[in-house]
């Protein structure tokens, strides 16, 4: 089953960039067809574009791969593409699926997830930047590309703290930094499933994001949790953390709500509520 095709897609939007989003290895010499998939539904997942009554997701991915895993999978290709649409197909028809319980409690209408395009574009190719076993993808929601659209920034999700990367959307010639100093982890579950985001920075904006608004940790979740829900600040000399709420639904810290735009000590574990939709498992590491 396919998406369906949404034949009027507004000008000013077609050529959306959708997420840019790195994945390495650092324990493994090959990628896997299985790794590629995961790594394109997270994509598509995370740069979608929300409307009224629909949320279009991007359908048109471009895979940077190292020369060598380029040369190595070139001859399987077409087979990662084909098992990659069939697997982006039932993810859509997955987020599709009535959730009855889910959209009582909140008395919305469930938004139907569509693609723009008839079927989903894969295309591989070779860059030196990316390292082996390393994997980057650009994906865009519709085939006709227009300058001035940004993504989001992302981070790396499920892997060690060495793979960490911090990418600015819409340029490849991002720093890689790849020996980062691990500050804390945040462990979650969204509409994407569960993660692991790697603090690396003393700053860490967390919200759903928006065209204008690049978030560092970016939720998939439903449009009670703010585009830029709150923040977390390390304080460079200490160590030490703060949260601040910067939301219209509210930020929970251990069960207690926190005051909008008022900094709160953040303990070195701590179980941070967001919206009351998700809650953020936080975890300093000394």
């Amino acid at each position: 089953m396919k998406p369906d095709e949404l034949p009027n897609v507004s000008e000013a939007k077609r050529g959306q960039r959708g997420l840019l989003r790195a994945a390495e290895h650092p324990n493994e010499t090959r990628l896997s067809g299985s790794v590629i998939t995961g790594e394109l539904i997270r994509n598509m997942e995370l740069g979608r574009f929300e409307m009224a009554f629909t949320v279009l997701m991007p359908c048109c991915f471009t895979v940077y791969l190292n020369p060598e895993d380029h040369t190595m999978l070139s001859g399987v290709f077409e087979m990662v593409v084909e098992d990659a649409r069939r697997a982006l197909c039932a993810r859509v028809a997955e987020l599709n699926a009535p959730r009855s319980a889910f959209l009582k409690r909140r008395n919305k209408a469930a938004k139907e997830h569509k693609i723009a395009c008839r079927d989903w574009m894969i295309e591989f190719l070779p860059d030196s930047e990316v390292p082996m076993g390393g994997l980057e993808i650009h994906s865009e929601l519709n085939e006709s590309v227009q300058p001035g659209f940004r993504g989001m920034k992302t981070t790396l999700t499920g892997r060690e703290p060495s793979a960490g990367l911090h990418r600015t959307t819409g340029q490849r010639s991002e720093t890689r930094r790849p020996a980062e100093m691990l500050y804390a982890e945040i462990r979650y579950e969204d509409d994407s499933g569960p993660q692991l985001y790697l603090v690396t920075q003393n700053r860490v904006r967390v919200g759903r994001g928006g065209d204008d608004q690049s978030m560092d940790l970016a939720l998939y979740t439903n449009d009670e949790v703010s585009r830029e829900h709150l923040t977390i600040r390390r304080e460079a000399a200490t160590g030490v953390f703060f949260v601040t709420d910067l939301s219209t639904n509210g930020t929970w810290l251990d069960g207690k709500r926190l005051r909008k735009g008022v900094e709160e000590l953040l303990p070195n574990r701590a179980e941070i509520g967001v919206g009351e939709v998700l809650t953020l498992l936080f975890e300093a590491r000394r």
